[in-house]
């Protein structure tokens, strides 16, 4: 079973990690997060679900901004060419639905099968802004406390520049 936004709190304070978390509607896209959000400070983002030919899973976290060319960037993480993930696949692995995606949801993937790609110039801003598990929401962390959570749930991520 999916863990719980209560979870997912649980493990940041169990961590030491820093959060702060504001509730607005539901917000499907980019579009969506920019109108609703209000005057949320730091980097806010898009999570792409991805899969390869080769069938491994991928979480690409860029800045909101940023265009990702997936016909470039498998060159640069060692993946096979690339496509977006079925929800069904999503939903499995990652325990949210499409328009939640968030690194957050490493919690769910206890058997390591997703590889964590976060883009460099994202990682210049502190702090950054994901959905906790679910889009009516936005939870505000530390760049490293990022990094942090990411490790913590056996995740080492991928740094580099996605555009």
């Amino acid at each position: 079973m999916p863990v719980t936004r209560d979870d997912l709190f649980r493990l940041l304070d169990e961590l030491g990690i820093a959060h702060e978390t504001r509730e607005h509607e539901a917000a499907y896209t980019v579009e969506d997060a920019r109108r609703l959000r209000g005057l949320i400070p730091g980097g806010h983002t898009k999570n792409l679900f991805l899969k390869d030919k080769k069938g491994r899973l991928w979480l690409v976290v860029a800045d909101e901004e940023m265009k990702v060319d997936l016909k470039q960037l498998h060159k640069r993480i060692g993946a096979a060419r690339l496509s977006f993930g079925k929800a069904e696949l999503m939903e499995e692995v990652l325990g949210v639905k499409p328009g939640s995606v968030t690194p957050f949801a490493l919690m769910n993937d206890t058997e390591g099968r997703v590889t964590v790609v976060l883009d460099a110039r994202m990682m210049e801003q502190d702090p950054l802004n994901f959905h906790p598990l679910e889009n009516t929401a936005t939870t505000t962390i530390s760049r490293d406390d990022l990094l942090k959570f990411l490790r913590a749930t056996g995740h080492e991520p991928i740094v580099t520049d996605v555009t």
